[in-house]
């Protein structure tokens, strides 16, 4: 597709989307990049614009260049955050207690440590539609909260092959994301096969091994 034909693409899809005036927002494309300009009320008709242009067949990336001014009495950053606290509070899907917000010249920022990435993008989505916010950087990273049972069925896994070993023996802990290994083994190598194995379970970063040799 030549850059002409995105261009006309692009300006299409923003005509089409009910969420974005397109008369607000400039197009110009150069090697299948498309560039976004203009001015909007409001980050998430700033962040509409780009997920219509990257919809379109032939878009190589996108810059991003819309600046969001909002119009209106201007809101401080305290007021937005929080407007941005009750969001998240009100929205079920997230554990609001994980989430720290902040606020700098309408500049929202998020951090904390949720299990799931749907929780991370809810807590975003829940803040975006915030009047008075002119951008959002989410750093809530993710950290899934093991399971004792996927740990010791991991174990189980990688046990199978050594007939030596019963993975009945081996008493698995969670806490956090801390696994702590009890029970007998016949030797130090079966011992090491069994730390690796809780090692590749999901969400673990301790694995405290307490197990004995017979």
């Amino acid at each position: 597709m030549t850059d002409k034909q995105i261009q006309e693409d692009v300006m299409r899809e923003l005509e089409w989307d009910p969420e974005v005036d397109s008369s607000e927002i400039g197009v110009a494309v150069e090697d299948g990049i498309v560039t976004l300009n203009g001015e909007v009320d409001s980050y998430w008709v700033k962040q509409a614009a780009e997920k219509a242009a990257k919809r379109v067949k032939g878009v190589k990336g996108i810059a991003q260049e819309i600046i969001v001014e909002y119009q209106g009495m201007e809101r401080t950053d305290a007021d937005i955050a929080d407007a941005a606290v009750n969001s998240i509070k009100w929205n079920t899907t997230v554990p609001d207690e994980r989430i720290t917000v902040k606020v700098e010249k309408g500049w929202v920022t998020l951090e904390g440590e949720l299990e799931w990435e749907y929780q991370r993008n809810a807590a975003e989505n829940a803040v975006e539609k915030i009047k008075g916010v002119k951008g959002v950087s989410n750093l809530v990273s993710i950290k899934p909260k093991i399971q004792a049972s996927i740990v010791k069925s991991t174990i189980k896994n990688a046990l199978e092959r050594a007939a030596d070993i019963e993975a009945g023996r081996i008493e698995v802990e969670a806490e956090g994301n801390k696994v702590t290994l009890r029970g007998k083994v016949r030797t130090w190598a079966e011992r090491k096969e069994v730390q690796r194995a809780a090692w590749s379970a999901p969400g673990v970063y301790s694995v405290d091994n307490r197990l004995t040799i017979l």
